[in-house]
């Protein structure tokens, strides 16, 4: 026996390993087995294709061409986001920050205002 296997745990069997692999991640199991029975899944798809935000089935990306509804359940393809097999990816970037800056520049803006006009009143 080499010394560097001495501290290693004998093999398990493996059905023993299958029964306690099937209790473990029971959720994730059942989610891809529902994911494997989406429209289209079967068929397969390309390289880089989205899923349907409401019936998961495949909707094939073609390069400039993308379908702007499901062609599995006809759910329009609305928003910025498109689903892919495990992620969620923003394809659009937001119109505009500036919005959200606004109300910083005004606060930013008053605040010089009063720093201005105090020292204007104690140099007066």
């Amino acid at each position: 026996m080499d010394p560097s296997d001495a501290d290693a745990s004998p093999p398990r069997p493996r059905d023993r390993e299958q029964r306690r692999r099937a209790h473990h991640n029971r959720e994730a199991l059942e989610y891809y087995r529902r994911r494997s029975r989406a429209p289209g899944v079967a068929e397969g798809g390309g390289a880089r294709n989205h899923y349907c935000m409401d019936c998961d089935g495949v909707i094939p990306l073609d390069g400039e061409r993308e379908p702007q509804s499901c062609p599995h359940c006809g759910a329009e393809r609305s928003g910025e986001a498109r689903r892919f097999f495990n992620w969620v990816e923003l394809d659009r970037p937001p119109a505009s920050d500036a919005r959200a800056l606004v109300p910083l520049a005004l606060g930013g803006l008053l605040l010089l205002t009063l720093v201005v006009l105090g020292s204007l009143r104690c140099f007066a």
